[in-house]
């Protein structure tokens, strides 16, 4: 995927004819288009979240799947993973074929329909459901995101970087009232209507973005050229024959018994392409003889961001596995006579992102120089990462004998790992458009992508380890992990920082 970045793609939308007058906390009107666009994205994206396993495992006396755990977690981790690598692609569509706009308004269709699918009763709408949702998160997510870039010009550095926290305001908020809304309705109603509560808040987002376009002047229209377009279409082409033709050779051996493909084959196939990938992307990148050796060595510091991004999400993103099923099955979850929906803890994390997320902010600034490098930030987030599953290992522990524990030991495991979050999302996605040269951005973001769909992976098998395992046991090995690795970090981070070059 090749992107430009914001201020080389879009005009500023204040040097706009007529939009001059910010409408929006101060910034301009179209920020409010997109702060709500991407408002209800996450609204279908987290309330699925916060229901999907439950829905894949509960029985079908309720209208669930009844999948063994294993399975359910399987499927969890293929869609959630496969919807951030999508955005790879997505990205490209947009730059190269349709632009910003149409992305955006095709992503939000598709994920509309997609979750209306997913309301209809069936193996076969569930996987056509998350297959759409899939496609339309990948080309709404990261182009949305584009967009609110060129709301700014170069010179308003700053002025961006508030817009861009508004923003990141409307993700969490959409992640709050998901699972509040979606998840009631999903568990104590019915999960499809939980589904299509989700297909009807993407076709909000839709419409909104439709009729509020018109206050974006003329950003996140397509930039190419026709010749370009053309060959664009021509490569999208030959890779859209190119996969057909390999699904349909698989799709024939299986059929045919040459070949049985099973959830271990599939798993199998996964876990050798997330190593192939990322060692293909960085075998080319060091064989790039243009690149400098500091260029080369601030590589070397992207591959380990990645694969501590990678270790971070494996455990971060249990949330919506391990996490939900010690809700609803070691949690005591009633509350003045009411028993709570197990999707409500998701809404924990966001609630303590917009609550911490400006002190943390207000922390770095206060530090100045002082503070951490960024190496470091990483190792302090991954160990408190792993100190929230030890605390949840302690719970599940007192839960084995068959007691329900309170659910403050969710509540303070969601509040650590809101602070670990804080040192490691933001500091990653600001250090690796710095680390990487220009003509490697757009390419070192796709790894960054890369990372976060097999950290969203992995977080998907770790649920089938509860199946065979104690809850117990799975918490304390990925208290090791991930605090181990930290530690590692921590003692390493000086020369990881050498390698930056500079870059802070």
């Amino acid at each position: 995927m090749a992107l430009a970045t914001p201020e080389q793609t879009f005009p500023s939308l204040n040097n706009v004819e007529g939009q001059k007058e910010v409408q929006f906390f101060g910034h301009p009107r179209g920020l409010s288009v997109l702060f709500f666009t991407e408002f209800w994205e996450r609204f279908s994206f987290y309330g699925l979240r916060a229901i999907l396993l439950l829905f894949l495992t509960a029985p079908a006396a309720i209208s669930g799947m009844e999948f063994d755990i294993t399975t359910a977690g399987f499927i969890y981790g293929l869609y959630t993973s496969m919807a951030y690598l999508a955005s790879v692609p997505g990205g490209w569509i947009a730059d190269n074929l349709i632009g910003q706009r149409r992305a955006i308004m095709y992503g939000g269709i598709l994920i509309s329909v997609g979750n209306l699918a997913l309301s209809m009763h069936g193996t076969q709408f569930l996987a056509i459901g998350l297959t759409l949702v899939v496609m339309g998160t990948g080309l709404l997510k990261p182009n949305v995101s584009a967009i609110v870039g060129g709301l700014y010009s170069p010179d308003e550095s700053a002025k961006r970087d508030s817009g861009f926290s508004i923003f990141y305001m409307g993700i969490n908020l959409g992640a709050f009232v998901a699972p509040l809304i979606v998840g009631g309705l999903g568990e104590r109603v019915n999960w499809h209507l939980g589904f299509l509560a989700a297909s009807i808040g993407m076709a909000i987002g839709v419409v909104w973005f439709r009729f509020g376009a018109k206050h974006l002047g003329s950003i996140g229209h397509l930039q190419a050229s026709s010749e370009a377009i053309s060959k664009a279409k021509r490569t999208l082409i030959i890779a859209c024959i190119s996969l057909a033709t390999i699904s349909a050779a698989v799709a024939a051996a299986h059929f045919s018994g040459i070949l049985t493909i099973t959830i271990l084959t599939m798993r199998s196939f996964f876990n050798i392409a997330y190593v192939i990938i990322p060692l293909a992307f960085f075998g080319v990148v060091f064989a790039d003889k243009a690149l400098t050796i500091v260029e080369k060595k601030r590589f070397i510091v992207i591959a380990i961001f990645f694969m501590l991004y990678a270790v971070f999400l494996g455990s971060f993103e249990q949330a919506g596995t391990t996490l939900t099923l010690f809700a609803r099955d070691s949690t005591d979850r009633m509350l003045f006579g009411t028993t709570l929906p197990v999707s409500y803890f998701q809404s924990l994390n966001a609630m303590f992102i917009v609550i911490f997320a400006s002190v943390f902010a207000f922390i770095w600034i206060k530090l100045g120089d002082r503070q951490p490098a960024s190496p470091m930030k990483f190792a302090i987030g991954l160990i408190l990462t792993g100190i929230g599953f030890w605390v949840l290992s302690v719970g599940a522990g007192f839960a084995a004998s068959g007691t329900k524990v309170s659910p403050l030991w969710l509540v303070v495991v969601y509040l650590i790992h809101t602070f670990g979050e804080l040192c490691i999302s933001p500091v990653g996605l600001s250090n690796i458009t710095k680390l990487a040269p220009a003509r490697y951005v757009s390419q070192a973001m796709g790894i960054w992508f890369l990372g976060a769909s097999l950290g969203n992976y992995i977080a998907g098998q770790a649920a089938g380890y509860i199946e065979h395992s104690s809850a117990s046991e799975v918490f304390f090995i990925v208290f090791c992990i991930s605090s181990g690795v930290g530690v590692v970090i921590a003692l390493v981070s000086k020369p990881i920082t050498k390698l930056m070059g500079g870059v802070k």
